[in-house]
């Protein structure tokens, strides 16, 4: 399959965060298999960056830009993992020192820089005729609203990555577009500016979230960034596929090793317990948090131990040194712990719990599976993506999930989990161990969307 991705930033060449570090990474994994191209600016630092090959090709591009016609070069060069790179050239808009602005200030035209840079990439697609066209940020959002426009039978897939940035202009930007009028107010108005992302994706044919967890989260208000209507209006392009983690591989504890680090953390608490649980407070939330606590007050003591890392919410730290004492050794909290700490808490563990809704992302949580720690987790929207729970009839699942957020239901998920059978518990540990996190899980999921996309363009086109 044929697979062109547009992209603001690609590590190493250009970045400013992990976005770039995110665009290769995919571009890499769904390389395997497909002829993938992806297509930057020709930014200054990628002119002085020394990448091997890179070289000016013969093609020109004329762009529409408002009243006037603007010439871009097409230059292009050898990525990593057998990616082909195309870069948009134009000195006017991209030979300058900071991608996106200066000092901490946006450059003033940046509309123009990007809608530049959207209609040079439609009209490369229009060339490339690729399988797919995948637009990465609010930078590249426009590339389905120009592709719609022109009737490119080429479909298209938008990745916000994040929601925060979206492409806010002002709306007189707008006829820089050179988009029908009635584009502005049924397409990319948004509060009386024009937004990028918004407009990305209302015409795109289907927009990528960072994972199940999202496709209900994002469509709230607390994660939405005020764009969780227009995602709730088009919840039927929604697609989430979590990003790759590169997280190491990790060897099997033996019982000697988890002894030894149980006694680290608990001292002599630590020979008894039935379960020894790790929690995340970042993950845990306030709420989640504060059931555990009250949850612990009634939990036996010296059966069941609890290891607390992270930071805890301003409102809860009272409540949470009052369990600490209470456990009496039976209970740690960890602020900050080291790698060296993190990684004899996933050895002492038997079990990582969530006392609240998974967060989106859930680096640590995976991080606690991939070590085989068996989850205990509040029921959530897209939690089937990470956890199922265990059914004893078809020895189905990989963990233990219970639906009410109560104290009396997390003391009852704690219980059952401590009285675990050693048999079922070990199958469970295998099963988490064995999760694929990867971006080649990544691109097996976008694989899919690819092929179901281009098969629909096709009879479409048919």
């Amino acid at each position: 399959m044929k697979i062109l991705i547009a992209a603001s930033e690609f590590a190493p060449f250009a970045q400013t965060g992990d976005f770039a570090a995110h665009v290769e990474k995919l571009a890499a994994a769904t390389a395997a298999g497909n002829e993938t191209t992806v297509i930057l600016p020709l930014y200054r630092c990628i002119r002085e960056g020394r990448i091997p090959g890179l070289k000016r090709g013969k093609l020109r591009l004329n762009i529409d830009l408002g009243a006037n016609k603007l010439p871009a070069e097409v230059w292009e060069a050898s990525g990593p993992g057998g990616v082909r790179l195309l870069f948009i050239g134009r000195d006017e808009f991209f030979d300058r020192t900071g991608l996106y602005g200066m000092d901490g200030r946006d450059y003033q035209d940046n509309a123009a820089r990007f809608i530049f840079f959207s209609k040079a990439v439609v009209e490369l697609a229009r060339r490339e005729s690729p399988d797919v066209v995948h637009a990465l940020g609010w930078q590249a959002a426009l590339v389905p609203v120009f592709a719609r426009d022109q009737r490119l039978a080429i479909p298209t897939v938008l990745s916000p990555v994040s929601l925060e940035y979206q492409g806010h202009f002002w709306s007189h930007d707008f006829a820089l577009t050179n988009l029908p009028g009635e584009w502005f107010a049924n397409v990319l108005e948004f509060y009386g500016s024009m937004n990028f992302l918004k407009a990305g994706i209302a015409c795109s044919n289907a927009v990528v979230l960072p994972g199940a967890l999202n496709l209900a989260t994002m469509q709230s208000p607390e994660l939405g960034c005020g764009l969780e209507n227009v995602l709730r209006q088009n919840a039927a392009k929604l697609e989430g596929i979590a990003p790759g983690l590169d997280l190491p591989a990790t060897a099997s504890v033996s019982a000697k090793e988890k002894n030894a680090a149980r006694e680290a953390l608990f001292k002599s608490s630590g020979k008894t317990a039935n379960a020894v649980f790790v929690a995340h407070a970042g993950s845990t939330g306030e709420d989640g948090l504060g059931l555990l606590c009250e949850a612990l007050s009634h939990l036996p003591m010296g059966e069941v131990l609890v290891a607390l890392v992270g930071a805890a919410p301003e409102s809860q730290r009272k409540a949470l040194e009052i369990a600490v004492r209470r456990r009496a050794g039976g209970m740690v909290h960890i602020p900050e712990p080291t790698a060296a700490e993190q990684e004899r808490l996933f050895q002492a563990a038997d079990f990582v719990i969530v006392p609240g809704g998974l967060e989106p992302g859930c680096v640590f949580f995976r991080l606690a599976l991939r070590h085989g720690l068996v989850p205990v987790v509040e029921q959530c929207a897209g939690l089937h993506e990470l956890v199922r729970d265990f059914d004893p009839v078809t020895g189905e699942g990989n963990g233990l999930v219970y639906y009410r957020r109560s104290a009396v239901a997390l003391i009852d998920v704690i219980l059952r989990a401590a009285q675990l059978p050693a048999e079922t518990k070990s199958l469970l540990v295998e099963r988490n161990r064995a999760l694929d996190f990867s971006w080649t899980s990544t691109a097996k999921a976008l694989d899919r969307l690819y092929s179901r996309l281009a098969t629909g363009s096709s009879r479409l086109a048919a």
